[in-house]
């Protein structure tokens, strides 16, 4: 039996799509939430109220990264189908002149000029548009944008990392309220940055100072203007 077949790899690169979306959303879920406890709480507000501001949080950002993020990659999705048409188009068109094209790319990346066009011919007769997406365009199966996969995956996540600064609303007493938050919410920062970096085979440590550092930027500023709105009501 072939070596080959025999050695499996593995690679992260196939993650990027739910991985991003999951990491954004878990974050945001996190930092938006937990800014907005803290701010409410500074400003001296009743357990009710600060619970009911993290609640309506939650789901106003759950629904709107969900939203956002159809949006968005939508675009990409669209864009990514106009080129394909457009190349689809000129595959029939001038199927000599794509030939010739995707004979230079090969040459650009290191093939001789007769191998290279003995590589573009055997791609081409086997599939020319699935040959210039991956090597024109840069599409392939596993980048290629998934709207759905990735509304949902942010939208879920936000949900589950606004649930936990939430849960110390209920247990915390209301005069630790913004320390315990705050410290709470960056450990839980720190281990979405470790589980991150892990997933995606990053280095955890630079992942974890990285999202810790803005999480606290974040809620240090709404603490600010909460404590500050505060004294003033």
């Amino acid at each position: 039996m072939s070596r080959l077949r025999l050695h499996t790899e593995r690679h992260a690169v196939d993650r990027i799509g739910w991985l991003r979306a999951a990491v954004l959303g878990a974050n945001d879920g996190i930092v938006s939430t937990a800014s907005l406890i803290v701010g409410v709480a500074a400003a001296a507000a009743t357990r009710g109220d600060i619970l009911l501001t993290g609640i309506a949080g939650l789901v106003a950002g759950a629904m709107s990264m969900a939203a956002g993020e159809y949006v968005s990659v939508s675009s990409q999705s669209d864009t990514e189908k106009a080129d394909l048409a457009r190349e689809t188009k000129e595959l029939s068109d001038d199927p000599g002149f794509e030939l010739e094209e995707l004979t230079q790319i090969y040459v650009e990346r290191g093939l001789a000029p007769d191998l290279a066009r003995q590589v573009a011919l055997q791609l081409s007769e086997r599939d020319a548009l699935k040959a210039h997406a991956r090597d024109e365009l840069h599409i392939s199966d596993m980048t290629a944008a998934r709207p759905v996969q990735a509304a949902l995956t942010s939208a879920a996540t936000f949900a589950i990392g606004a649930s936990l600064p939430l849960v110390l609303v209920l247990v915390a007493p209301v005069a630790t309220l913004v320390p315990a938050v705050s410290v709470a919410s960056l450990a839980f920062l720190a281990l979405l940055g470790a589980v991150g970096a892990r997933a995606g085979g990053a280095n955890m440590v630079t992942a974890v100072i990285r999202v810790t550092f803005w999480g606290a930027i974040a809620m240090a500023i709404t603490a600010g203007i909460g404590r500050i709105f505060g004294a003033v009501v």
